[in-house]
């Protein structure tokens, strides 16, 4: 791949789950000040309302099965525009690190040569369910957690987890993107010695005003989800720690409108 030589920088953007108060004041800063934009299909239209009304905004989201850019292209593009313009912002869903493809853009960037730097997001694996009163540690439910991705290839699912030792090996399990693909993954989870009463959380489109809660256990689930036509995107929380939703339920956060937020 030939060297870039550019005029800016790209910065890689976690925007956080959707709720603008949970935006960092950095990322806000970038996405002010931006010259151009690319973003994903994830990031809230609230969160893209702050982008610099003069900034190009470029669309690269990704649906399951459906992508606007495939990878490849988006990399380009942010090395084409690199070249050009000071500040190009790669806006990315929750953390651009923990399952989306960040580390492998940043790789690809550095490989061509374009000065790139990260900025963390908060991830929606931790917001969603704080959102909903589940709590991921609590010293008397549980003592650890593991963050796992239950996305498919396109048209097909790829069995590639090591869902056993998931299942023995951590308290709390906290599942991206696997909702279309619960019905081969509980299984396994049970097959490796989950009790089908393990409490299981199902949380869409998580801090955001939208936001849907299913809960259920591991035997009823797929039921629930095929009766209600409940579907992505959504975050699952495996583990006895759901059941602390009945408690802290009362207390969960509030979206602060961003217009009324004050940093002088």
């Amino acid at each position: 791949m030939n060297q870039c030589k550019c005029l800016g920088k790209v910065y890689l953007v976690g925007a956080g789950p959707g709720d603008p108060g949970l935006l960092t004041l950095k990322g806000k800063t970038l996405i002010e000040m931006a010259d151009v934009v690319i973003y994903d299909a994830l990031v809230s239209p609230e969160i893209l309302a702050m982008i610099n009304p003069n900034a190009e905004k470029i669309d690269a989201g990704k649906r399951r099965g459906r992508h606007s850019l495939v990878q490849t292209e988006t990399t380009n593009l942010l090395r084409e525009k690199a070249q050009t313009n000071a500040i190009v912002v790669r806006l990315k869903g929750g953390d651009p690190f923990i399952f989306g493809r960040g580390g492998e853009e940043m790789q690809d960037l550095i490989e061509a040569g374009v000065p790139v730097e990260i900025v963390p997001g908060i991830t929606s694996g931790i917001a969603a369910p704080a959102y909903v009163g589940i709590p991921l540690t609590h010293r008397d439910y549980s003592s650890s957690v593991t963050f796992v991705t239950g996305h498919e290839a396109v048209g097909k699912y790829r069995p590639k987890i090591d869902w056993k030792a998931i299942a023995k090996g951590s308290e709390t399990i906290i599942i991206y993107m696997g909702v279309h693909n619960l019905a081969q993954i509980i299984p396994q989870l049970i097959g490796a010695g989950l009790s089908q009463e393990t409490p299981i959380a199902l949380i869409r489109w998580g801090t955001r005003p939208e936001q849907q809660l299913l809960i259920g256990k591991l035997s009823t689930i797929n039921e629930q989800v095929e009766r209600l036509g409940f579907e992505a995107p959504a975050i699952a929380v495996i583990g006895s720690v759901v059941n602390l939703h009945q408690i802290l339920t009362g207390c969960m956060p509030q979206r602060i409108d961003p217009s009324l937020i004050s940093y002088n």
